[in-house]
This record gives C-alpha cells, structure tokens and sequence, in this order.
C-alpha cells in the first residue's frame, strides 16, 4: 500500500507563505492525479487543486491564484506553495492520490494524515 506523508503545515501570519509537501513510498504501478484537500473545524473537506501526471492544474475558485500546485514525479512527491494566506485559509490540508496498484486496475484513492495550516490575523 502506497502512503502519503505530508509536512510543511504551520502558524503564519496573514499574508505570509508555505509550502506544503507530501510523498508518496511503497509498492504501486503508476501515480495518476494528485490533489490538495482542507478541512476546517465543522466544515466538509474541500478541494483546493489538483494536478495530473502530465502537469495540467486545476484549483478552486477560493484559491484565486494565490496557491499554486505542482509536483516531481521523478521524487513523487506534489507541493503546493501557499502564498497571501487569510485567516479563512486556516484548515487541515490533506493530500490525495490516485494509485494504480496492477495493469488494468483502477485507481485506488489513497489520503495522507494531514497537516495542520493555522493562519493569525
């Protein structure tokens, strides 16, 4: 089973940066798309972006160019660069991926535990 590690979460000030990381380790075919998700306290899980294998992004409308996702299949691992961070951006960020454990098979969604973004005003 493929897991996914995230680090890089943290307290920042409004307006400040991070970057996120999360690595994917264990036996699998392929990595197909990967994601960046958050949830924060007595909401639902939201989507923030993603990317495929072949690089093409798609982001929430929130994010509003202020994140940008990419990753290196070659170390696969995806990041996402958070920057103008709001008090509103302050959730829990998890990270999504989609394995191809066989030939033929069909992706399995796998989640990293999460890491926590906590921004002050």
């Amino acid at each position: 089973q493929v897991q996914l590690v995230e680090s890089g979460g943290g307290l920042v000030q409004a307006g400040g940066s991070l970057r996120l990381s999360c690595a994917a380790s264990g036996s699998r075919l392929s990595i197909n798309a990967m994601g960046w998700y958050r949830q924060a306290p007595g909401k639902q899980r939201e989507r923030v972006a993603t990317i495929t294998s072949g690089g093409s992004t798609n982001y929430a409308d929130f994010v509003e160019g202020r994140f940008t996702i990419s990753r290196d299949n070659a170390k696969n691992t995806v990041y996402l660069q958070m920057n103008s961070l709001k008090p509103e951006d302050t959730a829990v960020y998890y990270c999504n991926a989609n394995i191809v454990y066989r030939l033929y098979a069909s992706p399995t969604v796998s989640w990293g535990q999460g890491t926590q973004v906590t921004v002050s005003s």
